[in-house]
């Protein structure tokens, strides 16, 4: 295959808006084919559920939908000692990372004397995590979203996950799910567990949020049911974007855009770089390293390249830094001679690697930092998950008589400018 190195300031609207653009952002007719799945399991519960367990998943139609626990001793017994040292490690790591993220239960501010203004903390009640596993195993989604749960304190923590044929679940993703003190997983996946976590059904009870990434399928349940449920941060396919000059080795910079673009075909990764240079010989290595690739991966990075991936060459860092703020990436690897002074160029990117050492693989398994990060551009507002994901805050006020002398002159003024009545009465009143 070929891989053309783009000009930016060569490309017309069209051509920069394919760049810009994302797998995810095109699941309408997706979303179509979802709509019947979810309104059958919100109208039938565990009968639908059981329905597409068979079709979808080839499962028996009486394997109940929770793990039991015979399976996670099961798992942790025949785990290979060295996965379950590399998951401990990474556990370790990423609830060290999160664990300043705690709030404290109450935290009030003096605004003036007598005038109590903050807010409180409380974990919320019930949440549900989606774990992949239609592209491979992902005990490391589980763990990223299971500790923040943890450590906010959610009473009751459930993961849905698709099981292999025959109803097992993997491994890694059992021990993973005990050591972060997950309370229930089901051996459910793909649109119908997103309704199923919803809705609730006869067996599995309806949970307050839902959080995880998915398939093109899953990302259209999570569209058609944020009204129901807070469906939390969009993580779709997997995006990259590695910002580079002069300085970074055509090598390390090809090898590190194959990394998320080996995640599936709707996958995007993106080399933005001031150096001719360097874009010509990614270009020229890029291919060779594909065909290296045992399948299906390969086929993966070749549909990539040939979509929704690329070279971009930008004429100054300005540029370079304008061009990847427009992407708004979910993960953004600056390889420059300065990647702290070109990061404070930086605006929208939901994670930020510095320097060549700082491969996207560490970030997505046990440098600490959350590796469940907003797609599709929604790094523009949103930031990815964290203990603050798992929590809710209530404003707090308390009013001393003191303080309220003062303050009800001024909003008694306040409420007549605006028209309230009773909002200027009730002070008269007391």
């Amino acid at each position: 295959m070929k891989i053309p190195v783009q000009v930016w300031a060569d490309l017309d609207s069209d051509e920069r808006k394919r760049i810009l653009s994302r797998s995810e952002q095109t699941i309408d007719e997706v979303v179509r084919d979802v709509e019947p799945i979810v309104a059958d399991v919100a109208n039938r519960g565990d009968a639908a559920l059981r329905e597409y367990a068979r079709s979808l998943d080839n499962l028996p139609l009486d394997l109940p939908f929770e793990v039991p626990t015979a399976d996670f001793d099961r798992a942790e017994r025949r785990l290979d000692s060295a996965v379950r040292e590399a998951l401990d490690y990474a556990i370790a790591n990423v609830t060290a990372a999160h664990e300043h993220q705690v709030a404290r239960g109450l935290e009030l501010t003096e605004v003036r004397p007598g005038l109590l203004a903050g807010e409180r903390t409380q974990p919320i009640e019930s949440v549900g995590l989606y774990v992949p596993q239609g592209r491979g195993r992902f005990p490391s989604m589980l763990y990223m979203l299971a500790i923040p749960a943890r450590l906010a304190g959610v009473p009751r923590v459930v993961v849905a996950t698709p099981p292999a044929p025959g109803g097992e679940v993997d491994d890694a993703c059992l021990y993973a799910a005990r050591r972060c003190g997950v309370h229930a997983v089901y051996r459910m996946g793909g649109a119908q567990a997103i309704a199923a976590l919803a809705y609730g059904t006869g067996t599995i009870a309806r949970v307050d949020k839902i959080v995880g990434p998915g398939s093109a399928y899953v990302a259209a349940a999570r569209r058609l049911l944020r009204d129901r449920v807070d469906v939390g941060l969009p993580a779709g396919p997997s995006e990259s974007v590695i910002l580079a000059d002069e300085s970074a080795g055509a090598r390390g910079v090809s090898v590190d855009l194959l990394i998320e673009a080996e995640h599936g075909s709707d996958s995007q990764a993106i080399l933005v770089t001031t150096s001719s240079r360097l874009a010509a010989e990614v270009a020229d290595l890029l291919p060779r390293l594909i065909e290296e690739t045992p399948e299906p991966r390969r086929a993966f990075l070749t549909d990539v390249f040939s979509g929704y991936g690329g070279l971009v060459l930008a004429d100054s860092p300005a540029e370079a830094a304008h061009i990847v703020n427009e992407i708004a990436p979910e993960h953004l690897q600056i390889r420059t001679a300065e990647p702290w002074s070109t990061m404070s160029l930086i605006t929208a990117a939901a994670e930020i690697l510095l320097g060549e050492h700082s491969a996207f693989s560490l970030a997505n398994y046990a440098a600490g930092a959350n590796a469940v990060l907003p797609t599709g551009g929604a790094a523009r507002t949103w930031s990815g998950v964290s203990v603050h994901d798992f929590v809710k805050r209530t404003s707090v006020v308390q009013v001393s008589s003191r303080a309220y002398e003062e303050i009800a002159a001024h909003v008694r003024t306040l409420a007549e400018y605006e028209g309230f009545h009773w909002h200027a009465r009730a002070l008269d009143e007391r």
